[in-house]
């Protein structure tokens, strides 16, 4: 658990992506459990380099909420595991 949140305040999640010997083209996030991905590419991005990943998301409803992230290569191979942040919004 990361921390707490107030219902319509925005909540800024901030990391970093690489994958060795292959570029990041895109950071993926899922606010369902995994179901769907919203991608965001990463224009520019090169191998061996690491990608500034930056997503804000405002919560409508109190209650316990989880945000998986990944990203996926140039060779469009998405992360085997996802990052997982667990937070609460009041």
């Amino acid at each position: 658990m990361v921390g707490e949140a107030s219902v319509g305040e925005p909540i800024v999640f901030e990391g970093y992506a690489d994958d060795y010997d292959h570029a990041i083209k895109a950071v993926e996030f899922s606010m369902d459990g995994g179901a769907t991905w919203t991608g965001f590419s990463t224009k520019g991005a090169q191998a061996g380099r690491w990608v500034r990943w930056r997503f804000v998301y405002t919560p409508k409803s109190p209650g316990e909420y989880q945000l998986k992230v990944r990203s996926v290569n140039d060779q469009g191979k998405a992360s085997p595991l996802a990052a997982v942040v667990s937070f609460s919004v009041d």
